[in-house]
């Protein structure tokens, strides 16, 4: 008997035993065997789900439509592409802006979610478009940019303001009788000839449909003009069924109520200005010791179009349309976040800032943002790797006829590689540009992630 791991004599031979391994190594091992066996089902479906996409799109992106090789001649194509070069420069502006917007939208909500009695509810409210899919938000919003007040609720809106800033006239369309002797003017007619005191003038106009006109609106009749005043009637010059004789005053045809009549000098500065009434007559009041022709002329605001509506899904408008659609459903999540950042802020930290004769607005400014500036960063750059494959509503929101205008590099690659073309080395050219963009935010957020305790 020899001690243990020495040699041992058995009829003559040596025998050697082995050592047994220390406890602690075989523990080891089983548990780094029990530990590969849990992270292997992980591993496969990430090397399966992302790198094996990864490496194929890198490599499919060398070789063109028909599969054969042609290295980088993918991406020259891409960065000579205008359509390309769109998407780009679309996807920086969402960059910039979307996720500055979003943040300080969510702050806002989250600042002021404290301060309201109803805080439940109206987070709720502000985040339950995240609920909507991005999909039925698209279909929303582009009913909501409809260029008709009378269907898009963005333009109805502007329109109630600019009714009141800008009313449209009375009889939009309308216009003289040919020879009736009015020209263009300003927006309005000016009579060629000089007014006459004391004679009424007969301003004579068609193009208004009878069934427009105001209820008010009364069988046309020329006034009784003092000698020295300027007067005149104002009306259709049409009657339903036809027939009368131009330019004067049949039975049946209706003055034009409302229609707004000016007294102008050789100058053209208005020196009077009056109101056609039910009949369409007028007398226009002027100033003492007016002399020299005037003539008349039937004012531009009689005439305005009615508020048409702003172009939002036009070339110029339609990526910060789109923007604030994108607005709309993730403010909410900012919120949240936002809000659960604000909570963990120490009251006595504020307070003290208040007893320091700070106000609400300085301890905002130089207390609760530089507390908040974590949270912020996250949120931002979270929503900066979201918009940089933004696609949905880009695809959804704009008309064909602008799709080009608000074009981005996710919803690019798309129409590339599934579209018409089905160039999918061109749209995995994309793709590779698209990750490579995505990368240095997600590498930002990782090295915070470890910074942070």
């Amino acid at each position: 008997m020899t001690a243990a791991g020495g040699p041992a004599t058995a009829g003559g031979a040596a025998v050697v035993v082995a050592p047994a391994p220390p406890p602690g190594r075989r523990r080891g091992g089983r548990q780094l065997g029990l530990a590969a066996a849990f992270l292997l089902p992980a591993l496969v479906l990430l090397g399966a789900l992302v790198l094996y996409p990864i490496v194929f799109t890198a490599v499919r992106s060398l070789f063109d439509r028909g599969g054969d090789f042609v290295g980088l001649g993918n991406y020259r194509e891409m960065l000579g592409s205008d359509r390309t070069l769109t998407a780009i420069r679309n996807t920086a502006v969402w960059v910039v802006v979307a996720p500055s917007v979003v943040t300080a939208a969510g702050l806002a909500f989250a600042v002021l979610s404290e301060r309201i009695r109803w805080a439940t509810a109206f987070k709720v409210v502000v985040f339950m478009p995240m609920a909507i899919s991005f999909l039925a938000a698209g279909v929303i919003f582009r009913l909501v940019y409809e260029q008709d007040p009378d269907r898009g609720l963005a333009n109805a809106a502007v329109s109630s303001v600019a009714d009141l800033v800008r009313p449209a006239g009375p009889y939009p369309g309308a216009r003289p009788r040919d020879g009736a002797g009015l020209r263009p003017d300003r927006g309005g007619f000016r009579a060629e000839e000089p007014a006459r005191p004391g004679r009424p003038a007969a301003l004579a106009l068609v193009g208004v449909s009878p069934g427009r006109l105001p209820e008010r609106a009364r069988p046309a009749a020329a006034p009784t003009v003092a000698p020295g005043e300027l007067g005149g009637v104002v009306w259709l010059d049409f009657r339903p069924g036809g027939g009368g004789t131009a330019g004067a005053i049949d039975p049946g045809e209706l003055g034009l109520p409302g229609a707004v009549v000016e007294a102008v000098d050789g100058g053209g500065s208005v020196v009077g200005r009056a109101t056609a009434d039910a009949a369409g007559r007028f007398t226009v009041d002027l100033p003492a010791g007016t002399d020299g022709p005037l003539h008349l002329r039937l004012a531009g605001r009689t005439f305005r179009e009615p508020f048409g509506g702003v172009r939002w899904l036009g070339p110029a408008l339609v990526t910060p349309a789109v923007i604030g659609a994108y607005v709309w459903i993730w403010a909410g999540f900012a919120m949240v976040v936002i809000a659960a950042g604000l909570a963990a802020i120490p009251r006595e930290v504020l307070e003290a800032a208040r007893v320091d004769g700070g106000n609400e607005w300085q301890v905002f400014r130089r207390v609760t943002v530089p507390l908040l500036a974590p949270v912020l960063v996250v949120v931002a750059v979270t929503l900066v790797i979201n918009v940089l494959k933004v696609f949905d509503l880009v695809l959804v929101i704009p008309p064909g006829s602008v799709q080009d205008d608000a074009n981005v590099i996710a919803l690019e690659m798309w129409r590339v590689s599934f579209g018409g073309a089905r160039d999918q080395g061109l749209g995995s050219a994309l793709g590779v540009l698209l990750f490579l963009l995505v990368l240095p935010a997600m590498a930002f957020n990782l090295r915070r992630f470890r910074r942070e305790p």
